[in-house]
């Protein structure tokens, strides 16, 4: 008998018959969906990220159409599980393909609105499609108003690093150094500690540039996986 084909609705119904209300109230307290709030007004239907998975591999024959549907949704799991399709997506497609889920992806950054969402997808989408072509677009965004399309800049450098290219990731660190937002200055602690596990005199002279006035959020998880005494060094404004 011919398999029936899975169509959004059912993924939409399949989300919500795993719904969990008080998973829900914890994960909108973690993800800040409060008033004033970076995630301020987010809903969530209460699923954790294995669930979310498990049902990206049953609906991962969607079309961008659907996908640009679950993007647009107020209900932050329909969005994660779109990225998390789309994401896979890319995995599978030839070079083509990837420029059209990379051009759909660009165009939709306003609705890639959380940490989560943005660091689930960056490095695939966004990074491996540039590994081989111009960057100029990942700068553009570290100017962004936008705080995800900021994070998503650097975020996005994981895949260059992957391959041992750090040159993007010192720079746009260093351009997002005076951001404002928490949230930035650990994308760019995190980035940087990456550097580190490629080129550890990369990030060294990063930091003794740069150390003793970053933010102490970055410097903290850049030096995650250095010695104790070192990490003292460093977060009391010596230069390592």
């Amino acid at each position: 008998m011919e398999k029936k084909t899975k169509k959004l609705r059912d993924l939409k119904n399949e989300l919500k018959r795993h719904a969990d209300a008080d998973q829900a109230k914890q994960m909108q307290r973690y993800f800040k969906t409060d008033k004033g709030e970076y995630g301020e007004g987010d809903i969530f239907l209460g699923l954790k990220a294995p669930v979310v998975r498990a049902l990206m591999r049953d609906y991962v024959a969607l079309d961008l159409d659907d996908l640009e549907k679950l993007l647009k949704s107020g209900i932050h799991e329909e969005r994660s599980v779109a990225l998390a399709i789309l994401r896979r997506k890319f995995e599978r497609a030839a070079e083509e393909e990837r420029k059209s889920i990379f051009d759909f992806y660009i165009d939709h950054t306003e609705n890639i609105n959380n940490w989560d969402l943005v660091d689930l997808s960056a490095p695939t989408i966004v990074g491996g499609y540039l590994l081989d072509k111009d960057r100029k677009i990942l700068y553009e965004m570290a100017r962004s108003e936008n705080l995800w399309r900021r994070r998503i800049s650097i975020i996005s450098t994981f895949a260059f690093i992957k391959e041992g290219d750090c040159s993007d990731s010192l720079r746009i660190a260093e351009m997002l150094l005076d951001d404002k937002h928490d949230l930035i200055h650990k994308a760019v602690g995190w980035t940087l500690r990456e550097v580190g596990k490629k080129d550890i005199a990369a990030e060294e002279k990063f930091l003794k540039k740069h150390g003793g006035n970053m933010p102490r959020t970055a410097l903290r998880y850049a030096i995650e996986k250095f010695d104790a005494a070192k990490r003292r060094q460093y977060m009391s404004g010596g230069r390592g």
